[in-house]
């Protein structure tokens, strides 16, 4: 993976362990030395090691507008029992442990415009939303955030939203409404200029992009984040993936990644989320046909076929050509 040029390499401790809702673990990390560290701005987010040589991102929470000058960065992580094992990993951390951390680095920033804001997350990933508030609140902009999670005891700082925001925050527990949070009203209801911010499952993803379109709002003025790792469906078959500047033609298995795979063989690329979320892999498509699991795209730059997230998108064909 080729390094974002922003990105640092950073040896911290765990200062503080915290239980904000139901199965999420707080993780306070400082410097070693007990030094400033690199600044962020809202939406960032880290890439902590775990054991087995991978990196988790876990965005970066502000609750009180320090992350210009930050002596420290809380994450919040949601135990997944069905995960790789990362999250188990970072709930048995404890104060005193060593963590080796990349970053900050934002691929889910707040446009530098003055139009009103929509916030909407689903359980954990309210996480980079806590510090859009945060920011938001200092800025004077309009805005207003709605938080969906299961039951309260999973709402992670949800009364904490409440007491420093006030009425611009919205609780919504799935068990006491009786369903998911209603975001086709809530997005069809936002003035046109309005961006909107989702961070989330993919069902909740899906729901927004959707709603959004049908309702007009600019593809520009949606961003979003996934919180769910992407996972094989049943029918995947091989693809093969040719490059279009060496020739090389790679196989591409079910259950494997086109980046994973290209990666292994010495080609090099960027990519951060391995999500589809954050457009960093966007490839051009020279031939052939992708089936687009991602939530960037546009439904008509689906249709058009022409790009595709190389990190989790496959082939409706049997071969892609790509522009690399």
């Amino acid at each position: 993976m080729e390094p974002h040029p922003d990105a640092q390499e950073l040896d911290l401790i765990v200062a503080r362990i915290g239980d904000p809702g139901a199965e999420i673990r707080e993780v306070v990390l400082c410097a070693v030395d007990g030094g400033a560290l690199p600044p962020f701005s809202a939406g960032a987010h880290v890439r902590v090691a775990v054991p087995g040589g991978g990196a988790n991102a876990y965005s970066l929470i502000d609750l009180d507008g320090r992350c210009g000058s930050p002596s420290e960065y809380v994450l919040a992580v949601r135990l997944d029992p069905a995960g790789a094992g990362g999250s188990k990993w970072m709930h048995g951390l404890r104060v005193g442990d060593r963590v080796s951390v990349c970053g900050p680095q934002n691929d889910f920033a707040l446009d530098a415009g003055a139009s009103p804001v929509l916030l909407m997350a689903g359980g954990i990933g309210v996480t980079p939303l806590i510090s859009m508030a945060t920011a938001l609140a200092q800025s004077g902009r309009e805005w207003r955030l709605h938080y969906a999670a299961r039951t309260a005891a999973a709402a992670a700082y949800g009364n904490v939203l409440m007491g420093r925001h006030g009425d611009r925050v919205t609780l919504h527990h799935d068990d006491v409404a009786g369903g998911p949070l209603p975001v086709a009203a809530l997005v069809r209801d936002v003035a046109p200029d309005t961006h909107v911010y989702v961070c989330g499952p993919r069902p909740m993803i899906e729901a927004v992009r959707e709603a959004a379109e049908a309702a007009g709002i600019p593809h520009a003025q949606v961003h979003m984040e996934l919180f769910d790792a992407p996972v094989p469906q049943a029918g995947d078959a091989p693809f093969e993936v040719e490059v279009a500047s060496t020739g090389q033609v790679f196989v591409i298995p079910p259950k494997r990644t086109i980046v994973e795979v290209l990666e292994e063989n010495g080609i090099e690329m960027i990519y951060d989320c391995q999500r589809g979320d954050c457009g960093i892999c966007q490839t051009t498509v020279l031939e052939g046909v992708p089936d687009h699991r991602d939530v960037v795209l546009s439904e008509a730059e689906r249709a058009a076929g022409n790009v595709m997230q190389i990190c989790v998108s496959r082939a409706k064909s049997p071969r892609l050509k790509l522009d690399l």
